[in-house]
């Protein structure tokens, strides 16, 4: 594990900018979305003692690569941020965002609804994902610093309390020397770095998730939000399906 580096507890107190697509690039309600297929037998592995865990095999690698191409149809957009000076953490990575009720119904009824059938926040139960749907995509160098992830009220009695990231791209298999020499940003090339780390106290690393496509990463977000970062990318491209899972 890799001990946390010069950013310390100052970035504690800073979350993302929020993502109303405001900025971003919004898809039209003509985006011809994937067709998302039921999963059976979805398996949560929970890391540690935290509310962190990872779904193996959430999407299908036809999935997810459907996704990217629908993605990058609509074109992304490079977000930044304004700064520690201003309250907000290193970003630099790439967003489409769309909002779009039936397709964040079709990826909660596909399974992630049984996933939280037995969590409860405050008494409240899981109802849905937020409709606001963002893809992220970074290239080599890019990175997404130490920050938390704010709980967004959506109103009557609804607020998002989990953030669901759905890695679209990566492959921890991969054998990254025996693959010939290509553009460094090339999707099909395999995916090295990127890694989501957690962060807890005294910035100790919690955890480490290598994306790994389709696979499935949900943690508890709002004032229990660990702290965390997605790493600079060394090579290929890194690819994120990214909405917020809702209580009511």
């Amino acid at each position: 594990m890799e001990e946390a580096g010069q950013t310390g507890t100052k970035k504690r107190k800073m979350g993302e900018r929020r993502e109303d697509g405001i900025g971003g690039k919004n898809s039209s309600s003509k985006t011809k979305w994937p067709l998302i297929k039921p999963k059976k037998n979805l398996q949560i592995t929970r890391i540690k003692d935290t509310d962190l865990f990872t779904v193996q095999n959430f999407f299908t690698p036809a999935e997810s690569k459907a996704f990217i191409k629908a993605a990058e149809s609509i074109g992304f957009v490079h977000q930044g941020s304004l700064g520690p000076t201003r309250g907000e953490a290193y970003r630099d990575n790439d967003r489409v965002s769309s909002n779009d009720s039936a397709l964040a119904n079709a990826v909660w009824e596909s399974g992630l609804n049984k996933l939280f059938s037995d969590i409860k926040i405050r008494g409240k139960v899981a109802v849905g994902l937020n409709p606001n749907i963002r893809f992220y995509r970074y290239k080599v160098g890019q990175r997404f610093g130490r920050h938390i992830d704010e709980s967004v009220d959506l109103g009557d009695g609804k607020r998002t309390h989990y953030t669901l990231l759905i890695y679209l791209s990566g492959d921890s298999k991969a054998k990254i020397k025996k693959e010939p020499n290509g553009s460094k940003d090339s999707p099909s090339e395999p995916l090295v770095g990127g890694e989501t780390v957690f962060y807890g106290s005294r910035n100790g690393v919690v955890a480490e998730v290598a994306p790994t496509e389709g696979m499935a990463l949900l943690h508890i977000h709002g004032d229990k939000c660990m702290l965390h970062e997605a790493r600079n990318v060394t090579k290929g491209v890194k690819y994120v399906f990214r909405s917020d899972v809702i209580f009511a």
